[in-house]
Order: structure tokens, then C-alpha cells, then sequence
């Protein structure tokens, strides 16, 4: 088994945001370009990263993310909420958070909107003149809601009394259509599809890929999604990047592999601490 990967696609460009976990307390941030096919490595991080509780704004660029780092000795705490310049998690607007009851923010096309109010550390102002930022509401797949995915008909609506919307967690059943082929369809289940959840006792996703003609689950898939021109984005549970044809949905048509990364924590770019 490798690392936990889950991917963030950049709603208005071809950018992914991959988020790792493992290995042990350890998480990364990659910033994957399929059309480019290159994967560059970027910020580790001792510590755990939420992927349903982060963004990647529309054009690729900020990442916004929740992490916990027990040993932190920054003013900002142990928990925080930041942006940071995709894929380095150097911080450059922060806000401290009482504990993990948080569900996030996320990139808003309401440029100036700031739900979460000024940050604790950082100036927020060059962001907020390209989009807003928003606090997600507590929902199954948060992440793919934003990028088009849709509950299928057969999830069981969500209750009155369900506030964080974890009673029909496990029933719940996302779909999204390829850009390319009206008939072809991704669908995903498994609580929550990220890896904050990935442990035995609350299942691991499915990925299932269906066409007019058949349907086929996408075996050792801990990822999945539509690339812009209708290829397969896929993370495999070996801790590998692949683009696949989906007319051959078992074959990789590239790759790169992860697993074989260590931590080697090193200081930062300079232009990660800048806003462009």
C-alpha cells in the first residue's frame, strides 16, 4: 500500500493540487499538470492535512487548506486555516481555528467576500481582488460538489436532523459526465472519497466508470476525475499519478510514481511567501 493521495482540480484550469498522507504523521502538497504531464513537488508538512476541508482556487494558483500540527509553536496555534501559493503551504494569510470542528474555506467568484473576516496573520488583500473566499458548508464530497460531480438519483436525501450531514455518509453516491462524451460517467462512493476518512471502519471509495454499452469499477483507484480534454485522472492506492484512456480505463497512458518519496523537508522558494 503507498501513500494517500486525493486530488484538487483547478475549476477554471488544468491544475491539480494533490494532497498526501504517509508516510506515518508526515503529509505533502504536489502541484500536477496533466496537460504538461509534469508533477512538481512541493511543501512537507509534519503534520495532518483535511482534503475535504481545502481548495484550489479556479485558476490553479492559491491553495487554501486546514491543517493540524501538534507541535507548532507559531502564535496561530496548533490548528489553522491558511492560503498558500500551490504547492508550498508557507502561509500567507492564516487564521487560528478552535480545534478540527471547522469545515473549511473555499475560493469564491464573489471577489472581496470574506466570510471568515480578516486573518489572524498575513494580508488577504491581493487575493480578494481576483476572488472571495467562503466557509464550506458541512457536506458529503464537498470538494466534488464544487467541481460538478452530482448526487445520483438513488442517494437518500438528507434529513432535517442530519446538521453535518454524516447519517447517509455511507449512501451516498456522486456522479460527474465527461467533458468530452455525454455518455460516459465517473461515479464515486465510499464516505467522503478523501483519505481523512480512509480508515477500514468507514470503507475506502469506489470509483466506477460507466458508459451507455457497460460498467467497470476502477480496481487499486484511491482517485479519480475527468482531465479537461476527457482523459482519466487517477491516484492508484500503489501511491501512483496516472492519465488513462478511458476507452482502455485499466491502462495508463502516463505516469508518475510517489511512493518512493521520503520527507526531506526543505526551506521554501522565495516566491512562495508572495502573492505573484
Amino acid at each position: 500500500m503507498g501513500p494517500r493521495l486525493f486530488g484538487i482540480r483547478a475549476r477554471s484550469a488544468g491544475t491539480v493540487a494533490i494532497l498526501r498522507r504517509g508516510p506515518r504523521r508526515w503529509s505533502r502538497v504536489y502541484r500536477w499538470d496533466p496537460a504538461a504531464r509534469v508533477v512538481e513537488p512541493g511543501s512537507w508538512l509534519h503534520g495532518t492535512l483535511y482534503p475535504q476541508r481545502c481548495d484550489l482556487s479556479p485558476d490553479g494558483r492559491w491553495l487554501a487548506y486546514f491543517a493540524l500540527k501538534g507541535n507548532s509553536r507559531w502564535e496561530i496555534g496548533a490548528t489553522y486555516l491558511a492560503i498558500s501559493r500551490l504547492p508550498w503551504l508557507t502561509a500567507l494569510a492564516a487564521w487560528s481555528t478552535c480545534g478540527t470542528w471547522t469545515r473549511g474555506l473555499h475560493f469564491s467568484e464573489d471577489r472581496g467576500r470574506l466570510d471568515a473576516g480578516p486573518p489572524d496573520t498575513g494580508d488577504i488583500g491581493p487575493m480578494l481582488v481576483r476572488y472571495g473566499l467562503a466557509g464550506t458548508a458541512p457536506a458529503t464530497f464537498a470538494v466534488e460538489r464544487r467541481s460538478g460531480w452530482i448526487e445520483t438519483p438513488d442517494t437518500p436525501l438528507r434529513t432535517a436532523d442530519d446538521a453535518w450531514d454524516e447519517r447517509r455518509a455511507a449512501e451516498v453516491t456522486m456522479a460527474r459526465v465527461s467533458p468530452t462524451r455525454p455518455d460516459a460517467r465517473l461515479f464515486v462512493s465510499g464516505r467522503y472519497a478523501a483519505f481523512r476518512d480512509n480508515a477500514p471502519a468507514w470503507g475506502r471509495p469506489r470509483y466506477v466508470l460507466a458508459t451507455d454499452a457497460d460498467a467497470r469499477e476502477l480496481d487499486g483507484v484511491q482517485w479519480a476525475d475527468w482531465g479537461a480534454d476527457g482523459s482519466l485522472l487517477v491516484a492508484t492506492t500503489g501511491g501512483t499519478l496516472e492519465i488513462r484512456d478511458p476507452e482502455r480505463p485499466d491502462t495508463a497512458v502516463w505516469h508518475e510514481g510517489l511512493a518512493a518519496h521520503e520527507p526531506d523537508p526543505e526551506p521554501p522558494p522565495p516566491e512562495a511567501g508572495r502573492w505573484s
